[in-house]
This record gives structure tokens, sequence and C-alpha cells, in this order.
């Protein structure tokens, strides 16, 4: 049986209709992203995306040194939005990406471990400890990037720390490399390039885009080359040096590079609270239970 809960869902997930989305749930027996791709083969969902709600609170940080040879960013989570304007937890949140940054730890377990670089008496995992229990809620380290670079490495913080974007370039200044940073914010891709695509990504893509020439009448023959031009667009929203760039959509960011003679190494794009499911609340209940 489908139930309402999975249709509301599949439809925030979609944009599809509400009786579409249940009739391809029930023919697929509730199975929520094989009816994500039958929706996408029969034209009614262009593509699938995540529901808007975004489920951790707290902020991301960047920090670049001054010569821009080493940049990192980190995601720091609370549990309400209200300690994500608070001060303390800013500056917390700032010193880690530095920390990160000159001690560079291999990983999270090695980071909560490392002397502070602020409070030196102190490992990261005891300053962490002591935030908790001033700030008064749950916080939490949960994921950093680090860039070191001969070349040149750039961030930038979008939304008062919603989102976070380093990249490393070479052959560039900092004016392209913001511009750059300020691309990947936007547009959101989630390649460097074709190259870098899973080839299982792509062979589902073009399944789908099969089925939907398919779909429209069209002989299998024609819908191979329909494919071969429509896999383009697929390439040119996901891969980063084929997007158009969003301060002239005329040019592709590719295009952009061999005018400055720039090349992007690698970048990393982090939104506060993506993947993770929020706990839903419901204020009054929550009220009334306190009070009791």
């Amino acid at each position: 049986m489908v139930t309402a809960s999975v249709v509301k869902e599949l439809r925030e997930k979609t944009g599809a209709g509400m009786m579409d989305c249940k009739k391809v749930l029930t023919e697929t027996n509730g199975d929520i992203e094989k009816a994500i791709e039958l929706l996408r083969e029969r034209g009614i969902a262009k593509a699938a995306k995540k529901s808007d709600r975004i489920a951790a609170e707290g902020i991301v940080a960047a920090y670049v040194t001054e010569d821009g040879k080493i940049g990192t960013v980190v995601e720091v989570n609370s549990e309400t939005d209200f300690v994500g304007k608070n001060e303390e937890f800013r500056n917390f949140v700032a010193e880690i990406a530095e920390q990160i940054a000159k001690e560079n730890p291999a990983n999270l377990e090695e980071l909560l471990e490392q002397k502070s670089i602020k409070e030196t008496s102190k490992t990261v995992k005891e300053v962490l400890t002591e935030k908790i229990a001033t700030i008064g809620e749950n916080l939490s380290i949960r994921r950093f990037e680090r860039f070191e670079s001969n070349g040149l490495v750039e961030k930038y913080i979008h939304g008062d720390g919603k989102i976070g974007v380093l990249v490393e370039l070479e052959n560039s200044n900092r004016e392209l490399a913001k511009d750059i940073c300020m691309q990947i914010a936007a547009a959101k891709p989630e390649y460097l390039d074709r190259n870098s695509v899973p080839q299982e990504r792509v062979e589902k893509e073009m399944e789908i885009l099969k089925v939907q020439a398919m779909n429209e009448g069209k002989p299998a023959e024609i819908a191979e080359k329909m494919v071969q031009g429509r896999i383009g667009k697929f390439y040119g929203e996901i891969c980063l040096i084929e997007q158009a760039f969003v301060k002239d959509p005329d040019i592709k960011i590719s295009k952009l590079l061999e005018e400055k003679g720039a090349k992007i190494v690698r970048f990393v794009r982090f939104e506060k609270g993506e993947g993770i499911e929020k706990k839903e609340e419901n204020f009054a209940e929550e009220v009334m239970n306190q009070l009791k």
C-alpha cells in the first residue's frame, strides 16, 4: 500500500503531480528511486531534485592563508539556527577552520585529538565539549576539506555561512578565483569535467533520455541520436567547466579559463545540513511537554 507520506516525499523530490506520483509508486511497489526514474522517463519530472528543507543548523566557514597556498572549509552543526548566529559559536568555527589549515589533520578523529591552536592546554575535543556546555546545545564538527597548492587557493562563503566553497587553480589571480567560487556556489556543479563523471551515472542518464525519446514516438535509431544531442545538456548542468558563466551566460567556464590562461585543479562545495534528515518538531507539543 502506498501511503500519503511517501506520495508527499516523491512530490517534494520531483515536483510532479499527486496523481502521477501515486501511480508510479503503485507501479514500483513504493520504491521511490524507481518511481523517480519512471517519472523522468515519461517526461513528467525533468530531474530528481532534493527537498529544499535543509536538515541541520550551524554554519560553514572557510580559511585561506595570506599567500593563498593553503585553504580549508568546514561545517559545524548545531541544534538551532539561533546558535548559528551566536558570536562565540561563529568564532569557534572560524578557529576550527584555521586549525585545520595549520595542523593538517588527516580526518575528524585526528582533528579532535589535536591540541587547540587557540587554547594550547586543551584538545579540540575538550574545547568543543566546553562550547557545548556554555552554549547549551549539542555541537558537531561534521566535515572538512583542506587544499594545499603551488598555485592559488580561494574561498567564498555565501548566505552568512549557508554555503562554503573552496577552489584550487593554476595560473590564476584572486579576481578570477573569486568568480569561480561564486560560480560554484550559485550553479552547484557536481564534477569538474566529463572525465570526472562516473560512467554508471552517464549510462543511467542516457538510458533515461532514450526512454524519454522513445516515449515521444521516435524509433530506436532516432532516439539514439537524440540522446547524443541531449547528453550535452546533462554535462552542462553538472560539470563546472561546461557550465555557462553566471556573470556572462554567453560564454562557458572552459572558454573563460582559456582566455585567462588558467586551470581549475579541484573544488569543493559545502551546503549547511545537506544530506541530513531534520527532526520535525511540533512547537505546541514541545511547550506542553515542558510545562508538565
